[in-house]
């Protein structure tokens, strides 16, 4: 199994502290532009660009972000009820083509109703994924049948398409990955049925583990299109892969990881905490509420209530909505917990770190160095066009040069 580490690009902002204006840190391209990179030279497969209001728009970052950045792949949202499927084909197809492949999809279906009203959106939480269903699967087959220039005809209870087509394919066959997040039984089953990753949110071991246990066996009730027929002329079931989003805090010891998750959190107040929770609590998405769940809605804050598996934080999620949890602890514990998601099939892992730009070099420099050779050497990729790799460490004296071991 070969492990995919990606970062995150903080298009709805950045800062020292969390739930306050204190060590806040201006987002413009500039800065989106040093995180991209950062990620480019260390080594991380790709980065995870955010979508909703409180946003940029992703499809607009990644684009200005292709030119500046040369390996990194960009995980960039399709929302249905605001995009059509088709047209989404054509801007997938477009960017995947002008960046070389660098194009993965994140289906995003959406929980937060008064943002889905705002955007035009109507539907409740059983007609958005039947909408949802409805998409991909278009999105799928415009894409797919663009290589071989066929139209494309669906006529369902959410959308229709006649004589839908791609003049111009996508470089990746059948199409570019799809990613997907869901808590709920009918996130489950639309995963099984039509995208390639499933992505969950930091829980502890244990409920991710159900989670894969079920969509995997849901996934093999489905044919999969592109199996070796059997010699009884069946298919086999469709395989997905799995990954989780989490938040990373790791320093060189256990303590200094712990003193800055707290510190973290340490300029939030109590009303912003009610606020946020409030707002949460709105939504109709159940990841969201297995979020809030985990740290029983923010009461008390310090790590014996938050520390809701060892090294797995639920500080994040008082006032930040989506993934809510953090790895904390020294390099061998961050990935020692790693690991232990690997060992229940997770292949994509989506980092972030508050702020993003330093915490993209610390978590290289203190875990890559610990994880399977493939990463350890990709972190020491050529960092040119002239494939020279540069120095490490700074020069001592004027004579002598660290080795990278040492470092």
């Amino acid at each position: 199994m070969s492990l995919q580490f990606f970062w995150f690009i903080p298009t709805h902002g950045d800062s020292r502290y969390l739930g306050t204006a204190e060590g806040g840190r201006t987002v413009n391209h500039d800065y989106l532009k040093q995180v991209a990179q950062a990620a480019d030279s260390l080594g991380y497969e790709g980065v995870l660009i955010p979508t909703g209001r409180s946003c940029e728009d992703p499809w607009v970052v990644a684009a200005s972000l292709l030119p500046v950045t040369q390996r990194l792949k960009f995980l960039v949202a399709v929302r249905p009820g605001l995009h059509q499927p088709a047209l989404a084909a054509r801007m997938a197809a477009t960017f995947d083509r002008l960046s070389g492949g660098r194009l993965l999809i994140n289906l995003v279906t959406g929980g937060d109703r008064a943002e889905l009203e705002g955007d035009g959106v109507f539907l409740d939480h059983a007609e958005r994924y039947a909408q949802s269903a409805e998409f991909i699967r278009i999105w799928r087959e415009i894409i797919a049948r663009g290589h071989t220039g066929e139209s494309f005809d669906y006529d369902g209870q959410h959308l229709q398409v006649k004589g839908a087509r791609l003049l111009f394919p996508a470089l990746q066959r059948p199409h570019p990955p799809v990613y997907f997040g869901g808590s709920s039984e009918a996130a489950h089953e639309l995963a099984a049925e039509q995208v390639d990753t499933y992505l969950t949110w930091g829980e502890p071991p244990a409920e991710v583990a159900k989670k894969v246990a079920d969509v995997r066996s849901r996934a093999a009730k489905y044919d999969d299109p592109h199996a070796a027929l059997s010699p009884d002329g069946a298919r086999s079931g469709r395989t997905v892969k799995f990954g989780i989003r989490l938040h990373v805090i790791v320093r060189e010891t256990e303590a200094e990881a712990w003193d800055a998750a707290d510190r973290l959190i340490s300029k939030v107040d109590d009303a912003t905490v009610a606020r946020a929770q409030a707002a949460f609590a709105k939504m109709d998405s159940e990841g969201q509420r297995r979020m809030a769940a985990l740290h029983a809605g923010g009461v008390r804050r310090d790590r014996a209530a938050l520390e809701i598996s060892p090294n797995l934080w639920a500080g994040v999620g008082l006032v930040r909505g989506g993934a809510g949890t953090a790895l904390v602890g020294n390099p061998q514990q961050v990935a020692a917990r790693i690991q232990a998601y690997a060992d229940l099939g997770l292949e994509t892992f989506v980092f972030s770190g508050y702020p993003h730009l330093e915490e993209a070099y610390r978590f290289a420099e203190l875990v890559f160095p610990l994880l399977p050779r493939r990463l350890r050497e990709a972190w020491r990729a050529p960092a040119n066009d002239q494939g020279l790799t540069g120095s490490v460490g700074e020069a001592v004296a004027n004579v002598y040069v660290p080795r990278a071991a040492q470092s």
